[in-house]
This record gives structure tokens, sequence and C-alpha cells, in this order.
């Protein structure tokens, strides 16, 4: 891929960037649809890791296990860092300073390979250490260490992957997004049955293969990218020549994407503290607390996707001043998550039996269980709006309340009052209701925010009274 620090403004020739003409309506389908199946891939490709580990013994699948909040970390500093490199494109095309666009793009770049570096030295390092805090066992510490050690050293692949990613989302262009999940996705299936099991005459690597596999199928993601941004038909030219990495691009990637790594490691740090709380209740509601999050989280993948996209538009139009999209694009988010969520809970409330039998429920699991999905789908519209606001603050380069409504929705009000329910109630069933408490708290929060912001950042802009908005029309 050519590269320079020559940047130019966008010629007065070019043609109008579809962020900024297309219908909000057809612009956001055509953007999150490439975005939502693009996650359920990368959700895809993770379970089937743990399906082929899991055939190799009970051992091997607890040592991937044990490995996993690390790998949570990457992705939360990667899809963190990639947001913030996707909201500060967003704005600056939207601005048509393409010039510091394209700086941004390079910056982002750049912090994302020191990133994948800081992981190389942990794997080096750190990997022994963090899995022999878990296990005494040499055959699971070993197992453990080896995934762990490969998956790390060679983490660059997936964070120079999710750069490419969203700096291609930033430009309107979704479908390539989805094409780099996609080919990363496939390599992986592929090789992990080869790698592990040792098929085509090849050795038969167990763990490792597994590691290597996932991170072949990364690193292939990170080519395919670079051919895509490499190509002439980007708003963006990325370069290497003559760059110089500059401080005050990067506050502002961080300014938006340290919130978001915040917000993508909290929902670890509430897996390990709720099912502190839960297991000393019984060992049975973990289960049904592993088996809500999965559910939801398929539920949540649609929603997310069309969000990120939202968040693009919103973002591009905010640096383009005007207010009429931005608010429509919101609005329209805002009421399709709803009522995404609506049937998601509707659904789990009518076919909850069926759902715990999909995880081989025993009575005891299904008695919890029942009440438990039920109270917690009740929170998911609560959640699509709460959501739908924190994009804005994205979008207008106000990450930290984005973090600050993470943070209530799951640590600052829901574990306390999971704990204060388990302690003063003593009953499995009470503790569930700490979801709904802090998801209307964390709505409250979230609609004064919302409100500073409208008033602050997005009411000054510019309307473009010449095209009145009509409800819901595009």
């Amino acid at each position: 891929m050519e590269v320079s620090t020559q940047y130019q403004q966008a010629p007065a020739t070019a043609p109008p960037n579809r962020m900024a003409t297309m219908p909000i309506g057809r612009l956001l389908l055509s953007m999150a649809l490439p975005l939502a199946l693009s996650m359920l891939m990368q959700a895809l490709y993770n379970v089937v890791d743990s399906i082929f580990v899991a055939r190799i013994s009970e051992n091997a699948l607890t040592a991937v296990s044990l490995a996993s909040p690390i790998s949570l970390l990457m992705v939360a500093f990667g899809v963190g860092t990639a947001a913030g490199i996707n909201s500060l494109i967003s704005r600056r095309l939207g601005a048509k300073r393409l010039d510091e666009a394209n700086a941004a793009a390079a910056n982002g770049l750049f912090v994302m390979l020191l990133t994948g570096g800081a992981f190389l030295l942990f794997g080096v390092f750190g990997a022994g250490p963090f899995i022999r805090a878990y296990t005494t066992d040499s055959e699971i510490a070993g197992l453990g260490t080896t995934y762990l050690r490969i998956c790390t050293m060679f983490s660059v692949g997936i964070f120079m992957a999710f750069g490419c990613e969203r700096i291609m989302q930033a430009q309107g262009k979704p479908v390539y997004s989805m094409l780099m999940q996609l080919v990363g996705a496939v390599t992986n299936l592929i090789l992990d049955p080869i790698l592990i099991f040792g098929l085509f005459g090849l050795p038969a690597l167990g763990v490792s293969g597994a590691a290597i596999a996932t991170v072949i199928g990364q690193w292939v993601s990170m080519a395919f990218a670079f051919i895509i941004i490499a190509g002439k038909k980007n708003d963006l030219r990325i370069t290497l020549r003559g760059f110089r990495p500059s401080g005050r691009i990067i506050r502002d990637i961080y300014a938006v994407g340290a919130p978001s790594i915040v917000m993508q490691g909290i929902g670890t740090v509430l897996a390990v503290f709720m099912n502190a709380i839960l297991i000393s209740l019984t060992s049975t509601a973990v289960a049904v607390f592993g088996a809500y999050f999965k559910v939801q989280s398929f539920l949540l993948m649609p929603m997310l996707g069309m969000m990120n996209a939202s968040m693009s538009i919103e973002a591009y139009n905010y640096g383009a001043r005007n207010r009429r999209r931005l608010m429509r694009a919101w609005r329209m988010t805002l009421y399709t998550g709803m009522i995404m969520m609506l049937v998601g809970a509707a659904g789990i409330w009518l076919l909850s039996d069926q759902i715990l039998a999909l995880f081989q429920a025993t009575v005891a699991m299904q008695e919890i269980g029942l009440a438990a999905l039920r109270i917690m789908s009740s929170c998911l519209p609560f959640a699509a709006v709460s959501i739908s606001i924190s994009t804005v603050f994205q979008a207008v380069g106000r990450g930290v309340y984005s973090m600050i409504h993470s943070l209530l929705r799951q640590i600052v009000v829901l574990l306390p009052a999971a704990w204060l329910l388990a302690h003063y109630t003593g009953q499995v069933n009470a503790v569930w209701f700490s979801f709904p408490i802090a998801e209307v708290a964390a709505l409250i929060i979230s609609v004064t925010l919302m409100a500073r912001v409208y008033r602050r950042h997005i009411r000054p802009l510019d309307y473009a009274a010449d095209t009145p908005i009509t409800g819901l029309s595009v």
C-alpha cells in the first residue's frame, strides 16, 4: 500500500459522499446489514473454536477458557480503538477535511500496531504467570500458556484488521468490513480441524493448532484489508512515506476510543463478580446466567451492528454540521432498536422453556431459569434506548459519556444492587431484579446527558431546513 503524508482536500468536482446524500433509511439498512453479519461471523468462529477444542479433552477446553479474559481484553482494545478511529475519520470527512481524515487513518493504524506490540510482550513474559495464577494442574497450565502465547504474540493481525474495517466503515462502505471478517472466519473454520486433528497428512497440533488457525485467520483478514485499502476507489489515501505520528490526532482517537475500551472490558468484570454473587447462593444460577447471556448476545448483535452503522452516519453529519440528518439517523436507530428488543424480549418470554432445553437444563435449572430469563429480558427495550443514546455521544466525540453510561449499567448500580438483594433476601430470583434496576438508572442518566449534549453540541448545527422532517420519512 503506497503511503505519503502529502494529503489534500477533496477536489471540488468529487462526487458527493452517500453519507451526506442517500436517504437515511436506505443508508442505515445498507450499512447495518453487513456489520450485523460480520459480528455474527465473529461470534461464530469463536464458538466453533471451543467446539473443536472440547473434542480434544476437557483439560484442553479448560485451558482455552482460562485464556479467554485476555482474548476479551484484546477485543476490547481493538474494538475500542477502532471506534475512536471511526468517529474521528467520519467527522473529518463530514467536514470535507480530507487531509485530516487521511492523517487520522494513518495514525489509527499506527496505534493498532503499537497495541499489537504490547500484547506481543505480554505473550512473551506474562502468558505463563497469568495461566498459572488460575491452576496448579501442569497439563492445563501448559496447554493454556501455549494457546495464549501464540494468540498474543501474533495479535497484530487482529488489531490491524479491526483498524482497517473501521476505516472502510467510516467511508460508508461496510460491505468491505463484512468481507474482511468473512475471509478471516472462513480461513479459521477450514484450518481448525486440519491443524487440531492433523488432517491431510499434517501433524495433529491440538490446542496449538487451534491458536495457529485463529492467528492465520486474523492475518489473512489483515492482508485482505490492506489490499482493499490500497485500492483506488477509496476516499482516503493512507501511506507510510514520510509518516510522523501526531500526538494531537492520537489523543483525539482515544478521546472516543479509551471510553470504548473501558466499555468493552466491563463485561468481563461484570461476569467475574456476578458469578461470585450467584455461586454463593447456588451454582445452578451461574449456569443460568451464562445461558441467558449467550441468548442475549445473539439478540443484541444485529442491533449493535445497526448502532455502529448509525454512529458513522451521525459522526459524518455532525462533521458536516447537518443537524437534520444526524437526528434523523438517531431517531430511526432508536425506534428500530426498541422494536427489535421488544420482539426479542417477547420471544424469550414465550420460549423460555425451549431456550433452557437447548442448554440441557436440569429441573433445578429450569426452576431458576424461567424467572431469570423473563426478568432479565424485560430490560432489553430500555437497553435499546440507552445504547442508541450512547452512539450519539461517540459520534460527537463525547465518548466519556458512553463510558459513564456503561459503567452505570453494568458495574456501579448493577453489582451493588445484586449483592444487596442476595445478601438481604437470600433468594436467587431476587438477584435478577438488579438488571432492570440498573437499566432504569442508566436510562435516566443517559437521557439527562443526551439533553446536555443536544443543547451544547447538536442544536447549534445547521438544520438544513430545505428538507423538513416528517416523522420517520426518509
